[in-house]
């Protein structure tokens, strides 16, 4: 690997940007901005959470009208919960028999080493785009914080987006996360020996355990997806992985009362060809019906609370879905690179897992997911990325580049 791109990658690795904590991006993106203003980069940072911030950085080109690039990024990694089973320092680049190790090499500092080291070999080339080109370096994307939509608030309409994000050097679009929170919440409550009042015929008295009427909607949630698994599907994705994952639930305040509320926690995971707005709605549409059937529920509501703009801060995200656009002349571009690098047709498929590529194309850009990198090794221990993997990707997007500089497409 070329000694300027290992520099790159060991000041990458070395800030341990973990998110969680996060709150600790600011002195890597300083670094990216001199990185960038060194080589004709117009550069914002944006605040985004405290010592968290956006680079959204423009290289004019030389058409104003002509086509715009988005090349994107997250430089937050996940955590290192016990250094004891690392074999190497987690924020130390080491190279060793054909692989980098180090946190987030593969998800995804390396990606972001190749855009770096490949911007500035065009730009001691000489080489000035037509259009102009549009680096968004985030954080917050390990805890769904949507940085990247932030970064496309504040950046120009561009007509294409390649997202840079660990994908096996496979092009992917991906289904869709959204996180809820159900509640169930009683106007009373009644004490533990009263229970037989209300479970008993002649008790005499209208109520219900919050909990036990919690297991009607996990139920109803569980008749759903399995609907969804036979009745949905989308090509590069696997059957039923449109999910509706219960994945916390709490509820109750003490064991001497009838629980008077209950909150589930779920995670749904939808096809790239839905939104979250229409998977949300048919949702609450199938569970209100099923509250409607049950005397009590009738007339305790279902409460919904749906995503959030950050897992630490308010326990809630959305990552979108794309689908692939396979009929864009940048997509041809991308094929004709790989393939020249590769000596192999560029594979497609759909992403099962979730990127800020779903905010990109949220604003109406196509996007491609293509980077280094294989999904097994994001967030493990003793994190790994092939040399020779990394290598290849930083030629793929030269040869990309070199060619969208000169003639970019829409």
């Amino acid at each position: 690997m070329n000694d300027r791109h290992t520099e790159i990658l060991e000041t990458l690795i070395a800030h341990p940007t973990v998110s969680p904590p996060a709150r600790n991006t600011v002195p890597l993106q300083n670094q990216i901005q001199q990185w960038l203003c060194a080589i004709g980069f117009d550069v914002t940072q944006i605040p985004f959470y405290d010592n968290d911030s956006i680079i959204v950085a423009t290289l004019k080109g030389r058409d104003a009208d002509a086509p715009k690039l988005i090349l994107n990024g997250h430089i937050d990694v996940a955590e290192v919960e016990d250094t004891r089973y690392w074999h190497t320092n987690p924020f130390e680049l080491v190279i060793k028999d054909e692989y980098c190790y180090g946190r987030g090499v593969a998800d995804m500092k390396g990606g972001i080493s190749a855009l770096i080291y490949t911007l500035e070999q065009l730009h001691n080339e000489g080489m000035q785009p037509k259009g102009d080109i549009i680096v968004q370096i985030v954080a917050g994307e390990e805890v769904g914080e949507a940085g990247t939509k932030i970064a496309c608030e504040h950046s120009p309409q561009a007509d294409l987006a390649l997202v840079l994000d660990t994908s096996d050097a496979i092009a992917m679009g991906q289904g869709g996360v959204i996180t809820g929170w159900i509640t169930i919440e009683s106007d009373e409550t009644i004490h533990d020996g009263a229970r037989s009042h209300i479970i008993h015929a002649g008790g005499g008295r209208h109520g219900a355990s919050a909990i036990e009427k919690m297991m009607k909607v996990i139920q109803a949630l569980q008749e759903l997806e399995r609907h969804w698994a036979v009745t949905k599907s989308y090509p590069g994705m696997p059957a039923g992985a449109n999910t509706i994952n219960p994945a916390v639930i709490q509820g109750g305040r003490h064991p001497a009362f009838i629980a008077d509320k209950c909150e589930l926690w779920i995670t749904v995971h939808y096809l790239p060809d839905e939104d979250y707005e229409t998977v949300i709605q048919e949702i609450e549409n199938y569970l209100d019906q099923v509250a409607r059937s049950d005397l009590w529920l009738q007339h305790h509501p279902l409460q919904y609370r749906w995503g959030g703009s950050s897992m630490i801060e308010d326990q809630g995200e959305i990552f979108p879905s794309f689908t692939l656009p396979e009929h864009h002349p940048g997509f041809k571009l991308l094929q004709d690179a790989h393939h020249s690098i590769h000596k192999q047709p560029l594979q497609t498929t759909m992403s099962t897992t979730v990127t800020d590529g779903g905010w990109t194309a949220y604003f109406g850009i196509p996007t491609i997911l293509y980077g280094p990198g294989k999904l097994d090794e994001a967030h493990g221990t003793n994190e790994k990325l092939k040399q020779s993997e990394l290598e290849q990707f930083t030629d793929v997007l030269y040869q990309f580049l070199k060619k969208w500089y000169k003639q970019p497409r829409k």
